[in-house]
């Protein structure tokens, strides 16, 4: 049995939504300071890294949600490309920015734009990765 186009849209976009809303939750625990936080404050330097952070974790989903061929397959395969993205998310951090803290805490915009792009540009290349 089909499911209803809407019930079917409303499934994956809950699926993706949500497994989006975790992992940028995880990502804000990880960071060596409290962003969300700090974008509320007017921090630029955070409100670019985490704008970057969320566009390049919804890349992936967004093409899950385009390939997937269930819900299992949308999940199991979003929990990879997550991972993937959060681990080279981590390595390019502490190869590129040892100080990360402290740039982020004193704003230095510069830093927070790199950093934003580069998860922007992991995003693009998992997101690639997933149109199987």
């Amino acid at each position: 049995m089909q499911l209803s186009p809407l019930l079917n849209f409303a499934l994956y976009f809950g699926t993706a939504l949500a497994l989006w809303a975790l992992m940028l939750a995880l990502y804000a625990r990880l960071t060596p300071y409290p962003e969300f936080r700090l974008v509320h404050e007017g921090n630029q330097a955070a409100a670019w890294s985490l704008a970057g952070t969320a566009l390049g974790l919804a890349l992936p989903l967004a093409s899950l949600v385009a390939h997937a061929v269930s819900l299992l397959d949308l999940a199991s395969w979003a929990a990879v490309a997550l991972l993937a993205q959060g681990a080279l998310w981590w390595v390019a951090r502490r190869l590129l920015f040892p100080d990360l803290r402290e740039a982020i805490l004193a704003d230095r915009v510069s830093v927070g734009v790199l950093l934003g792009a580069l998860s922007l540009g992991l995003g693009v290349l998992n997101a690639a990765s997933l149109t199987y």
